[in-house]
C-alpha cells in the first residue's frame, strides 16, 4: 500500500462536535512527543486488555514508532476542551491477526479506542468518544465498515459496541492479543441507524 493509499484508508484527523458534550478533534499519534502521555495511559489498570500496564516508556515508543511506520495502522490522539483525552488506532484487518479469523472485505477497517483516565468522569463521555472514533474510520471513503475484536470479558465496550451499531459475528481466539474475542462488525448505515435511533445526547457512563 503507498503512502496515498493509507491517507485514503486511514484520515489524518477530524473535528466533531457532540450535541451534549461540544468539541472533539481527533490528529495523529506525534511517535516523539506523545509517548510519555500515552505511556502514562496505557499503564493504568484500566488499560490492561491493550496489554502494556508493565511497559516502559521505551517499550510504548517502539509500539508506536512501528505503527507510525506502517502502512496498515494509523494511531490517534483525541482532544476534548484542548486537552488530550482518548487515544484511537485504525487498522487492516487483511494485514492483522483478524485475517484467517474471518472473510476480510475491501472495505474493512478495524478499531480500537481507549479513554484516558481521569478524576471527574463525565457522564455520557464515552459513548461520545466511540462516536467520535466511528465518524473517523467512516470518513475515509474506502471505509465501508468497521471491525472490533474485544476481549470477550470487557462488557463495558460490549455495551457501547452495540449502542453505535455493532453486531456479533463469533466468537474467536487469537493467540498475538492472548484473548478470546467478540469479532463484530458495523456497516456504514447501521452506525447511521444507531445514531438515528439513539436518545439526544447522553448514552453510556464514561
Amino acid at each position: 500500500m503507498s503512502r496515498s493509499a493509507q491517507t485514503a484508508r486511514f484520515p489524518g484527523g477530524l473535528t466533531r462536535v457532540d450535541p451534549g458534550l461540544g468539541a472533539f478533534a481527533v490528529r495523529p499519534v506525534d511517535p516523539d512527543a506523545d509517548i510519555p502521555l500515552l505511556h502514562s495511559w496505557l499503564t493504568e489498570p484500566r488499560a490492561r486488555y491493550w496489554l502494556m500496564t508493565e511497559a516502559s516508556e521505551e517499550d510504548v515508543a517502539r509500539q508506536f514508532r512501528a505503527v507510525h511506520d506502517s502502512e496498515h495502522e494509523q494511531a490517534y490522539i483525541g482532544t476534548w476542551e484542548g486537552g488530550p483525552r482518548f487515544l484511537a488506532e485504525l487498522y487492516s484487518p487483511g494485514h492483522s491477526e483478524l485475517a484467517p479469523h474471518y472473510d476480510v472485505l475491501p472495505g474493512d477497517t478495524g478499531m480500537h479506542f481507549l479513554v484516558a483516565p481521569t478524576d471527574s468522569p463525565v457522564h455520557g463521555f464515552t459513548r461520545a468518544v466511540i462516536t467520535t472514533v466511528m465518524e473517523l474510520a467512516f470518513a475515509a471513503s474506502a471505509t465501508e465498515r468497521v471491525v472490533v475484536e474485544p476481549d470477550v470479558r470487557n462488557h463495558p465496550v460490549h455495551a457501547l459496541n452495540e449502542a453505535v451499531g455493532f453486531r456479533i459475528e463469533s466468537t474467536v481466539t487469537l493467540g498475538e492479543s492472548r484473548k478470546d474475542a467478540y469479532l463484530s462488525t458495523c456497516t456504514r448505515d447501521q452506525f447511521r441507524s444507531a445514531l438515528a435511533a439513539a436518545a439526544p445526547t447522553r448514552g453510556v457512563d464514561r
